[in-house]
């Protein structure tokens, strides 16, 4: 039995089979990696640097 829910955690990551990946955008302007994720208009998704203000969809 695990002495903390830490190891409990770090246990049930470990018996997962699929790696984890992350995909980490950054602004096409200023190269920031503070991009918020945003509603558009027509219920698409846009982007917006917090950094610059720069938006894209």
């Amino acid at each position: 039995m695990p002495g903390s829910i830490l190891e409990e955690v770090d246990h049930l990551l470990g018996a997962v089979s699929t790696p984890r990946t992350s995909t980490r955008l950054s602004c096409p302007s200023c190269g920031s990696a503070h991009v918020a994720q945003v509603l558009g208009d027509n219920g698409g998704i846009s982007f917006v640097c917090t950094a610059c203000g720069h938006s894209w969809s």
